[in-house]
């Protein structure tokens, strides 16, 4: 086998091959003849059909299956003499020969994984969040539980902001009625923009059997592009007009929250634990965003073609699986891949620049790290040990827990060695956080 290197590119090869036809034709012979020993044809006993039928029949196709594996077989002895970690699938293709060709020649085309140089991270700042939790976060996320938890009576009096209201309305545009412009029973709290403001501030003051017409302009960066910048003209019609009621604070609010004796303290406590764990889960979210950020930031890499466009199928195929999960029809709604390019390139770039760290500095994940992490994650269950058996019975789930533990340690290197400042937040902004 003969192979010749060319460099395309960056990130870019060639390599050209040769097989010599006489293995290949020897290699077709012996196929043949073990698939002879064991053929059935009419009019033939088993294993005694002539060579030259067996030939007629099926040399095509093993001379075909024998082809491709040779060719495999030269790319991938080549990609190892040569020393090549190949990014994607290479793009084989034939080279034109004489007919008293000795050889086949072919071609494959294919990226090679960039050489990942870790930027200098010391002079990187880190802002870190910090928070404190008292009794005013308890008494905000308290406020938060009770509206969540909110009835509505019917009341006869004019709408008033935190009033619930069902209506029917009709909009057009130019004297014509637009997608989206008309609904029946339609439900909203005024006050929470879940309108556009004109829309509430005609409806508020409106009793039920209240009616009004009014104008509108809908903003320029409207998530409805065919009426985005457009004035309509609209029919409202108040069919019920509801009053909010928080629940009390007391045992039976408590009660629903999970406290079974209803004790307001123990509800409190609870409340602030609960608060503390999330306070958690964001800040560790916050931290990794931002450790993350700093490693794009100081390092630079030529990106393969082949891997972007592979994890940007994956994000495609796992957007049609949610959307198909919650019941939508795929054909209906199209996906673009460009759409995830952007996302597509970050996550190749994250994964080349992480691979190169934990080898760089032994950052992979020890195996008592992930017992600790599984288990921690059983806790929330019933009966942790067998959640525990399960995961570690699960190689796919058991490499996910691995994947987080793994890129757990890479953020702690990171903090490290980076400039890192605590810098205080506000608990209302923290929390509304995405």
């Amino acid at each position: 086998m003969q192979a010749s290197l060319e460099n395309l590119g960056t990130l870019e090869r060639r390599l050209n091959m040769a097989v010599a036809l006489d293995d290949i034709e020897k290699q077709v012979d012996e196929r043949l003849k073990k698939l002879s020993r064991k053929l059935r044809m009419a009019g033939f006993r088993p294993g005694k059909v002539p060579m030259k039928l067996v030939a007629q029949q099926y040399g095509p196709q093993v001379r075909s299956e024998v082809i491709g594996d040779a060719v495999q077989k030269a790319f991938s002895d080549a990609v190892r003499e040569q020393n090549l970690k190949v990014a994607g699938h290479p793009r084989i293709e034939p080279k034109s020969g004489g007919a008293d060709a000795k050889s086949i020649e072919f071609s494959a085309t294919f990226e090679i994984y960039p050489e990942v140089v870790l930027g200098d991270i010391r002079e990187r700042r880190i802002e870190r969040p910090a928070l404190t939790l008292g009794d005013a976060e308890v008494d905000k996320t308290l406020a938060i539980l009770r509206k969540q938890r909110q009835h509505f009576h019917r009341v006869e009096r004019p709408a008033a902001a935190g009033d619930r209201v069902t209506a029917d309305f009709l909009g057009k545009i130019d004297g014509v009625e637009f997608a989206g412009g008309k609904a029946s029973d339609f439900v909203f709290v005024l006050g929470e923009k879940q309108v556009l403001p004109e829309f509430e501030a005609n409806a508020l003051g409106l009793a039920a059997g209240g009616s009004k017409t009014f104008d509108l302009t809908f903003p320029a960066d409207y998530h409805g592009k065919n009426v985005a910048g457009k004035s309509a003209g609209f029919e409202l019609k108040v069919k019920l007009v509801e009053e909010g009621h928080l629940p009390d604070l007391d045992a039976e609010f408590a009660r629903s929250l999970g406290v079974e004796d209803g004790d307001l303290a123990t509800m409190r406590a609870e409340v602030k634990a609960n608060i503390e764990r999330e306070v958690k889960k964001r800040a560790q979210a916050d931290i990794k965003n931002k450790v993350m950020q700093v490693l794009l930031d100081a390092t630079k890499i030529d990106l393969p073609k082949a891997l972007i466009e592979m994890e940007t199928q994956r994000l495609v195929q796992a957007t049609r699986a949610d959307l198909e999960a919650r019941g939508m029809k795929i054909e209906q709604m199209p996906i673009n891949p460009e759409m995830f390019e952007q996302q597509a390139q970050r996550r190749v770039s994250l994964g080349l620049i992480i691979a190169e760290m934990v080898k760089a500095h032994g950052l992979a994940a020890k195996p008592e790290q992930v017992r600790a992490m599984v288990q921690e994650q059983a806790e929330s269950y019933e009966r942790p040990d067998e959640v525990v058996k399960w995961i570690y019975s699960q190689p796919q789930r058991l490499s996910e827990i691995e994947s987080v533990v793994l890129e757990d340690n890479v953020v702690a290197w990171v903090l490290d060695h980076a400039k890192v400042e605590d810098k205080a937040v506000k608990f209302d902004e923290f929390m509304g956080k995405a």
